[in-house]
């Protein structure tokens, strides 16, 4: 790579072999600005510029920054430009993150021209935003009074401020923030940069625009760029548009170190449960310690092998101990590295805080006896294997890779700029902790940095009924006090400005605004499908779809069974199944050496649960319980013999491990379900009347954590009927009628796995049991679900095909017009919810869905004013481009090797062929507005339905009875 030695200063220059890269840090001579480049032949190019932010206070000035500077810029004013490119643009990453030390604004592509674009579009963004001549973008996405009218109740309201109400509700949430706030109180990390709903009013427009001006400048930046593209050109870019504007500025950002405790530090703090719930056994604990400094490249690495080895991983010795001592429904334990000072956390939920020092007395004297004894060498091995294949295999899902890496370099650049490679190079590091297994260095780290490290902390969280509405009652009385204070004059204003703001949030951008945002073209989407990589064959009378993609040298595996042999009352008993699979004693392994032995031969042997809908007949729906596998394929015979042994030698009469996975699935629901309440909501909701909904809903939704929670509650009388069922099932399941496999390597990978395959297949049991006629009952009921949240998650779907109407493929375009249009702006912008959905499907269905939303009526309003919207969109062609490019950008995501074959199989499962996605993506390239009005009757069908689903806020949910026909407490 050539640059301008001028303009930047090379710092240093290495390879990374193992990411095919040649790594560059520089420093900008003039402004100081830090960049880091990652040079290789990946196409999915990445860009983020990121700042050290320490946050002040809890106001969350860090955070609501991070959503207002993308609200329009000096050379691109229009009012939402993230929204802009989101649905106008190719991009395969684009969003923005708050830490609680850096805020990071990255991107990627795979487009040079649309790379290029957006990279202008952020860096504008964060160096000359419209904050300063816009308030009403604080007000916006920050936090503002409401007041609709004189007589009007004083409200708050803010994206963020919702936002954040919502990660307030969740206990998880709030436990890991204790947690780092209790650890390091004299730091950074003493506040919450995403902000405390509490203290979020607080925050002044000056406080926020004084925190740009002092800490968004390219002497405080991180510049990061990877993949395939021309690097000089990209820095000289840089340079000319941007960084030779600014001359260096002591910025002072520095992330401070705590002092070390001289003994342990308890801090006590509280949450809220609803009347039902009560507060028996509701608290929560956690042991913090402060682990070493993110700079130090073993340690970084080893403290993940010793929370896997001693507290993480099934059967760990640390999390048993707990368990077996009754301290906890869950126990679980993270290590977060990507601060400073990483900590490490302990945590067991749903117990008795009078047990703390019992609690902390357990963990200790545990370590201290595998301090003497030795940490069992299988479980290190198999925590470094688990570190290192997930490193090479470097599969991150719909994520870059590139964009991973960006973020795994800001865990050392941060607090060193002449570091920023040390944890993308790993190869050293594993080689050396696997020297270290059998020395004693694992042993002294615990003794070190647990047994004798004063710097730690005790987190008590505990449960108070009613504590949400309590809050907000104080909220309400602080608000109704303020307003009594004001003057008449003094209210009119704060009503103007809610009228204003208002005004400003429903005016749209000026064309003039929106043609300075770069735009491609529909001739820039390629028509040539992703290609479907499907060849069947037949081993024993099984179908086996085998997918021909290089992995390199990893084999992926899917043992699909259909589960239409299973009677519905016991379609519960599946997801069961797929909690304990793999997590029980087998007749030849306890649960614990069979978790070591799965990590240290494979990359992972998981159970999973799928629902295909055939796109042709929506009437035929299967379900298959999948036993996925990942591994070298070299190590498949004893993947095959490990997975052999999971189906046919569990050992289901373990009552004593069957209780503790009962606990912890139901506490696992119930966090999800706080926590991803739109998506349990939307699956409710779409249950009322499709079986595919059902299915997911009696496996792992509402109805499922009932049945949970009843095994659980009723135990000892169920025991043995739970265990009977686990076998009944077992036998019915995995059959070899029902198997249908699904492979995903290269040819030369399948041919070397195949006698193993055949050899398994063989083995199987042989089946022969008849389908069930599926006899699910639906009834049609608009529900709330009560719960402590702050928040809601509103949900309405319905059945087009009811009415006669059928799919149309425009409906796609449809989904990104009305995520970054209509409901965008009525939703989140006007009614301060942080997200909003929707979506259509081939089966005839359809829905509308909010996410962290402090309204319920208002949003459903909103739903009922969507046919009109489309039958009267009146969009240019420039628009309708760009809807058709952000269907695109979704739809063309880069898989990695595990999706592409994953999208096959689907595919496969569900009756796709290319000719149908050559079809459709060719519609979908041609959708045009006509198109578009042509969908009212659909999203009039789907609302027509009238099937409703809330969770949420009790109070609110109250307040708007009338919605439902039924509201009942969900815990």
């Amino acid at each position: 790579m050539v640059f301008n030695a001028s303009k930047y200063e090379l710092i240093e220059q290495t390879r990374i072999e193992e990411l095919k890269s040649d790594g560059f840090l520089l420093k900008h001579r003039k402004s100081g600005a830090r960049v880091v480049i990652l040079s290789n032949d990946d196409e999915n190019k990445v860009f983020s510029i990121g700042f050290r932010t320490p946050p002040p206070d809890s106001t969350g000035v860090p955070h609501i920054l991070e959503h207002s500077v993308l609200c329009g810029s000096a050379k691109y004013p229009a009012k939402d430009p993230f929204v802009e490119l989101a649905k106008g643009s190719l991009n395969t990453f684009l969003n923005a993150m708050t830490y609680p030390d850096k805020t990071v604004y990255p991107i990627a592509s795979c487009n040079d021209v649309d790379f290029k674009n957006i990279m202008d579009v952020y860096m504008d963004a964060v160096f000359n935003p419209n904050i300063y001549t816009r308030k009403e973008i604080f007000m916006q996405e920050g936090w503002h009074y409401e007041l609709e009218s004189a007589d009007a109740l004083l409200q708050y309201n803010g994206v963020v401020y919702n936002e954040m109400k919502g990660a307030f509700s969740s206990p998880d949430d709030m436990l890991a923030r204790y947690c780092l706030n209790s650890l390091y109180p004299d730091t950074a990390y003493s506040v919450e940069s995403g902000g405390d709903p509490e203290c979020i009013p607080d925050l002044s427009y000056e406080e926020f625009l004084n925190f740009h001006r002092k800490l968004y400048h390219p002497s405080n930046s991180y510049i990061y760029l990877y993949g395939n593209c021309d690097m000089s050109e990209r820095l000289e870019y840089l340079d000319r548009e941007y960084l030779s504007s600014y001359d260096y500025l002591s910025v002072d950002s520095e992330i401070g170190l705590q002092k070390p405790f001289e003994s342990m530090k308890r801090t006590e703090a509280e949450y809220s449960v609803t009347e039902d719930e009560g507060c028996e056994n509701k608290a929560c604990l956690a042991y913090n310690v402060s682990i070493g400094t993110s700079l130090d490249k073993e340690l970084y690495l080893a403290f993940q092998v010793l929370d896997y080895a001693l507290l993480s991983s099934p059967g760990a010795p640390v999390k048993q101990a707990l368990i077996d001592a009754g301290i906890g429904e869950e126990v679980y334990s993270t290590y977060e590295n990507g601060i400073r000072q990483p900590m490490l956390t302990i945590a067991a939920k749903n117990t008795d805080a009078d047990r703390a020092d019992e609690f902390i007395g357990i963990i200790k004297d545990t370590l201290n006896k595998i301090v003497k004894t030795g940490i069992n060498k299988d479980a290190l091995k198999a925590g470094i294997n688990v570190l290192e294949f997930s490193y090479r295999e470097a599969d991150f899902g719909r994520f870059p890779k590139g964009l991973m890496y960006g973020l795994n370099l800001m865990d050392s650049w941060l607090y060193d700029e002449t570091k920023p490679f040390i944890h993308l190079s790993r190869n050293d590091t594993y080689s050396f902790l696997k020297e270290q297994v059998e020395t004693g260095y694992f042993e002294e780290l615990v003794q070190k940095y647990i047994l004798d490290n004063t710097h730690s902390s005790l987190v008590i969280l505990k449960p108070v009924v009613n504590l949400t509405a309590i809050n907000e009652q104080k909220t309400a009385g602080k608000l109704a006090a303020y307003k009594e204070s004001l003057s008449k004059e003094e209210i009119e204003k704060l009503v103007l400005e809610t009228a204003e703001l208002k005004k400003y949030q429903s005016e749209p951008t000026p064309e003039k605004d929106l043609a300075t945002i770069p735009l491609l073209s529909r001739e820039d989407i390629s028509k040539d499908i992703i290609p479907l990589y499907n060849s069947f064959e037949e081993i024993d009378g099984v179908k086996v779809d085998h997918h021909n993609i290089y992995t390199n040298g990893i084999g992926y595996l899917n043992l699909s069974f259909d589960i239409s042999n299973v009677a519905d009352e016991d379609i519960p008993y599946v997801g069961l199944l797929g909690n304990v699979i793999g997590y029980i004693d087998t007749e030849n392994h306890s649960y614990d050496e069979l978790s070591n032995e799965v990590d240290m031969h494979t990359g992972g042997i998981l159970p999973d649960f799928t629902v295909y809908q055939n796109i042709k007949d929506r009437k035929k729906v299967s379900a298959a319980f999948s036993i996925k596998c990942k591994s070298l394929i070299s190590k498949y015979d004893t993947a095959f013999s490990l997975i052999n042994e999971m189906m046919y030698r569990s050992k289901y009469d373990d009552y004593k491990r069957l209780k503790e996975i009962l606990a912890e699935v139901k506490s696992r629901l119930q966090a999800k379900i706080l926590s991803a309440g739109h998506a349990v909501a939307l699956n409710e909701c779409y249950s009322q009347f499709m079986e595919s909904a059902r299915y997911t809903s009696l496996t792992s939704g509402i109805p499922y954590y009932y049945f949970v929670a009843d095994l659980y509650a009723n135990f000892d009388s169920k025991k043995e009927l739970i265990a009977g069922k686990l076998m009944e099932i077992t036998g019915q399941i995995f059959v070899k009628d029902r198997l249908t496999v699904s492979y995903t390597s290269d040819d030369e990978g399948y041919d070397a796995v195949k006698p193993g395959l055949a050899e398994f297949i063989k083995g199987i049991l042989a089946g022969g049991m008849e389908a069930y006629k599926r006899n699910f009952v639906f009834e049609k009921k608009k529900i709330g679900y009560k719960t402590s949240s702050q928040v809601n998650y509103v949900a309405r779907c319905g059945d087009f095909y009811e009415t006669g109407l059928s799919y149309n493929p425009s409906l796609t375009v449809l989904r990104t017009m009305m995520s970054y249009d209509y409901l965008w702006i009525n939703i989140r912008v006007k009614g301060g919810a942080y997200g909003c959905m929707n979506g259509y499907s081939v089966s005839g269905s359809g829905y509308f869905l909010s996410y962290r939303d402090p309204n319920i009526a208002a949003t459903n309003r909103i739903y009922e004013g969507v046919p009109a919207y489309v039958a009267n969109y009146d969009g240019d062609e420039r628009e309708m481009t760009k809807y058709i490019l952000g269907t695109f950008s979704e739809l063309d995501t880069p898989l990695t090797p595990q999706g592409k074959g994953n999208r096959s199989f689907e595919s496969y499962m569900q009756n796709v062929d290319e000719d149908y996605l050559r079809e459709r993506r060719l519609k979908l390239l041609a959708t045009d507005k006509e198109d578009i009005h042509s969908l009212e009757p659909i999203v009039k069908a789907i609302l027509d339905s009238g099937y409703l689903c809330v969770i949420g806020n009790a109070e609110k949910i109250d307040s708007d009875s009338e919605l439902f026909d039924d509201v009942k407490n969900l815990f």
